[in-house]
């Protein structure tokens, strides 16, 4: 049975209290299918995919990364900052604008994320989430306490900014642990970090992004492993080198997803690179009744700024159609 993720009792439920709840639930239900089990135990059981009420909806977003060159050139001529991406996107259409967290002023205050939030507002957008980078697949000790403390401190920025998500990353293997250890590390990481995240009401999408997390199946088995029910998947779509269809891994991780991040090419092992066919995407997501974000998150060789204007338009007609 599908999770809606709502509080239908007229009694008040805590991020933990529901998290242990479900952590019982599963280990209740555990007893049954023990052989059954992966290698995490009767956590593999804890995640359902997620189930959303009324019908797809896809909100337009742009993802600051698509400009990486410009927001780190050191030529004032190409040179952008955060405040002219989020003008770039009200000027697009967009209904928000992903900050990437590389992009920020280096030793910023609250008084940077103040004028970045009021930009947003006058602009008539929503900052739909930020992104950071992470690695959660290394043994205790100070590096692992260092990016779940980096995590907790960007949870912190993205609820002072109103943003409901943060991208995260499971990582590559450190410190001579194995694939198993690295993906149990990575599930204890995101428990920890969840839990703060509810307490401020952002969610936390872990992407298909290289790693312990090549493989779909790989990321699969950690997200369901995860009790707690603020941590889903950021679904990038060009980020798919397996052996199966890209489209078909899309549709295995759209249940669980909380962001989409848009690519305008996809890669097939041994075919190379080919353009995303944009309507099978909104297919694919409209199926699992997806209603969120979808980030252009532009890496193709054309110019950003002649190529991110037609894709932004195909995509708001496209999301357009698919709601009427």
């Amino acid at each position: 049975m599908n999770v809606e993720f709502e509080n239908t009792s007229s009694q008040v439920q805590t991020p933990a209290s529901v998290t242990r709840r479900r952590f019982v639930r599963n280990l209740i239900g555990a007893g049954a299918a023990v052989g059954a089990l992966g290698p995490f135990g009767a956590q593999a059981l804890a995640r359902d995919p997620i189930s959303r009420r009324g019908n797809p909806r896809l909100l337009l977003s742009l993802a600051a990364y698509s400009f990486r060159d410009r927001l780190t050139s050191t030529d004032a001529a190409k040179r952008m900052t955060l405040f002219d991406f989020i003008d770039f996107c009200a000027d697009h259409g967009c209904h928000g604008a992903e900050l990437t967290s590389y992009y920020f002023e280096k030793n910023f205050g609250t008084d940077y994320l103040v004028q970045l939030k009021r930009r947003a507002f006058l602009r008539g957008l929503a900052i739909s989430g930020t992104a950071v980078g992470n690695n959660f697949a290394q043994p205790d000790g100070p590096d692992l306490d260092g990016e779940i403390s980096a995590t907790k401190r960007w949870i912190d920025n993205a609820a002072f900014l109103g943003a409901p998500h943060i991208r995260v990353f499971a990582g590559t293997p450190r410190g001579g642990i194995d694939q198993a250890t690295a993906k149990r590390q990575c599930i204890k990481a995101l428990e920890i970090c969840g839990e703060y995240a509810a307490t401020k009401g952002v969610w936390l999408g872990l992407e298909n992004h290289g790693g312990i997390v090549s493989e779909v199946s790989d990321l699969l088995e950690i997200i369901r492993a995860v009790s707690n029910p603020w941590v889903g998947v950021n679904l990038d779509t060009g980020n798919f080198y397996g052996e199966a269809d890209p489209y078909d891994d899309m549709a295995r991780l759209a249940p669980y997803a909380v962001n989409v991040q848009l690519k305008v090419e996809i890669n097939r092992r041994g075919k190379g690179k080919e353009q995303t066919d944009l309507m099978r995407v909104i297919k694919i997501l409209s199926q699992v009744n997806y209603q969120g974000y979808v980030a252009l998150e532009y890496e193709a060789a054309e110019d950003p700024m002649t190529a991110m204007p037609q894709w932004l338009a195909r995509m708001r007609e496209a999301f357009a159609a698919t709601a009427r």
